[in-house]
This record gives structure tokens, C-alpha cells and sequence, in this order.
């Protein structure tokens, strides 16, 4: 590549290979886009990462009290755009790791079969509202299955009525986490209540969406919270406040422990059926799925000896790293 390119070039050829590989590549080609007008204004003519630029950009950013979480969302791909120029002959300064803080780490909460139950219930209690007509139906159905079938709470909103197969009892997540689409079988309890949503729902909503929202769009991730922050209170579930849960995606990891517990218990190969439980969240990656363990021997400790007879190399104690599992 020449070294007359221009920032924006860099950043739509970075970007581009990005989805190119599977890569949704939205936040950062938004963060990219910032960091572009941000050198534009404040060193003109530049076109490339400098360590002036860059931390120019980090004090920026500081200044506006952004959190470490924040901070390193702003900071990584404008050390991937560095890397990517610096591969192609173009000097740019690549940020070194370390350098920022580490945001703290969240553990997921696990819920109790007993507060699953509360959740529910109380989900089920939700009441019509002629400004959102179909909430009552779509939360308890909703919930469940991102709980019974591990999903994102981004995949759940975005099923559409042909994305569920009442007659195979298969849902299609499409376009999931690196843009991968993926089959998931659901439970007959879960298919059945599928039917019935589907029946009291499908043709009335005025869009295509399974769980509709407003004016024919999906649910937004942000009603979905209001919605579960509600339930949870009601539940008696305590929450401990932003950034500390327990959060919707917390049910997702719930029903991988759970899974695995059920299967250490029922004296299972657990081992041989981790790629199941890879496939079926979509993970790209085994060592994802293998997260899971130490949390299922940190939830339950009657079991944590049999974890680590199986898989005594991979689950050290949930404490000595990041949390992995998404």
C-alpha cells in the first residue's frame, strides 16, 4: 500500500477485510470513524496513528470520564488500524499493551433454580398495556427461550416468524456473533409454548419480527432491560447496580452451567458433549465454551471434585482470569 493513503481509505480497506473474515466490525468501524474526524480537527494532514495522536485521543476520552471498559473500546481498534498500516509499510504507533487500565471483571451471575422460577412467574404476570399491546405475551416467552436455548439477548430480538420452525422445533439465529448463522433445536415444552405465542401473535403485530417491539420494529435491547430490571425486582432478585448485574446475559450463562451440571451429575462424558454446547451457543471457539466449567465448579462445589478430575488443566479457580464467556 502506498504511503499516500488517507485515513478514511485505511480505515473502509481495514474494515472491509474485517467482514470479509466474519467480523460484524460495526462498533469499531463507528470508533474508527471518530478517531478520523478527531485527528482531522486536531492534527491536520495527518494519516496515520501517531503516539501524539493517539494520545491525544486516550486524554480526550479520559477527560470525558469515560470508564476503563470505555477506554479500551476506544483504544483497540486504533491500535488494529496501527498494525494494519504498519503491515503495509506505513509507519504508524501502535499503542503497547498495558498501557491503559484493565477494566474490572465481571463475574456472571448464576441464578438458583429458585430464582429461575421467581423470573418467570413474574413474567407471566406481566400486563397488557394498550402502548406496547403484545407485552404481555411476548416477556414470558421471551425470557424462556433466551434462557432454555443460551441466546444473546440480540439474537432473541431479531428472530423472525420464519426464523422459528414450530413443526422441527428449530430456531435459525441468523447472523450471530461473527456473522455466523446457526441452527438450534428447542425443547418440546419450548416448542409447544412457541405454538401458542405464535398463534395469539403472528399476522397482528404488523411487522415480521417474532417478538415485536413498536411501529413494526423489534424489541429493543434497552426495552428488554427496563423489562427485566422489573422482573427482577419483583422477584426479589437483588440487583447490585450498573455494570454489576445480575444482567439478561447472565441467563445464557446460567443455562451452559446448568447444562453442564446436569450432565456431571448424571455421570456424563462431559468432555465429548463440550462441543455440543459449543455449537449450540455459537461459539466460535472451544476455549469460550471451556469458561464454562470453572463457573459450573464455582457454582456448585459439590461437584467441583469432578470437574477437576475431567478437566483438571483447563478450570483453574474462576478468580485467576478475565471472564471469557459471551
Amino acid at each position: 500500500m502506498s504511503p499516500a493513503v488517507t485515513m478514511t481509505e485505511a480505515i473502509t480497506a481495514l474494515v472491509t477485510e474485517k467482514r470479509a473474515t466474519g467480523y460484524k466490525y460495526d462498533a469499531e468501524e463507528r470508533v474508527l470513524a471518530r478517531f478520523a474526524a478527531f485527528s482531522a480537527s486536531q492534527f491536520p494532514g495527518l494519516e496515520a496513528p501517531t503516539r501524539a495522536s493517539v494520545e491525544a485521543w486516550i486524554t480526550s476520552a479520559r477527560d470525558r470520564g469515560v470508564k476503563p471498559a470505555t477506554l479500551q473500546g476506544l483504544a483497540a481498534p486504533v491500535r488494529e488500524l496501527a498494525r494494519w498500516l504498519g503491515r503495509r509499510g506505513v509507519p504508524a504507533y501502535v499503542l503497547p499493551a498495558g498501557t491503559l487500565p484493565r477494566p474490572a471483571r465481571y463475574v456472571p451471575h448464576i441464578y438458583t433454580d429458585q430464582e429461575l422460577a421467581g423470573l418467570f412467574a413474574q413474567t407471566d404476570r406481566c400486563h397488557y398495556d394498550s402502548q406496547v399491546p403484545f407485552r404481555h405475551l411476548v416477556m414470558p416467552v421471551l425470557f424462556r427461550t433466551i434462557y432454555a436455548c443460551g441466546l444473546r439477548a440480540s439474537e432473541a430480538r431479531l428472530l423472525r416468524f420464519g426464523d422459528v420452525d414450530l413443526v422441527a422445533g428449530v430456531l435459525t439465529i441468523r447472523d450471530g456473533k461473527s456473522g455466523k448463522d446457526r441452527q438450534v433445536p428447542v425443547s418440546a415444552p419450548l416448542r409447544d409454548r412457541l405454538a401458542g405465542y405464535h398463534a395469539r401473535v403472528a399476522g397482528r403485530s404488523g411487522g415480521d419480527w417474532f417478538f415485536p417491539g413498536t411501529s413494526g420494529q423489534p424489541l429493543t435491547l434497552a426495552n428488554i432491560d427496563k423489562n427485566f430490571r422489573r422482573f427482577l425486582w419483583q422477584a426479589r432478585i437483588p440487583h447490585g447496580g450498573r455494570g454489576h448485574g445480575p444482567r439478561v446475559h447472565d441467563l445464557r450463562h446460567t443455562m451452559a452451567v446448568n447444562n453442564l451440571r446436569s450432565w456431571f451429575i448424571r455421570g456424563e462424558d462431559a468432555g465429548a458433549l463440550l462441543p455440543v454446547l459449543q455449537a449450540y451457543m455459537g461459539h466460535s471457539s472451544i476455549a469460550d465454551t471451556d469458561y464454562y466449567l470453572r463457573l459450573t465448579a464455582e457454582s456448585y462445589p459439590h461437584i467441583t471434585a469432578q470437574v477437576q478430575r475431567a478437566f483438571g488443566d483447563v478450570v483453574p479457580r474462576l478468580a485467576a482470569g478475565p471472564c471469557h464467556g459471551d
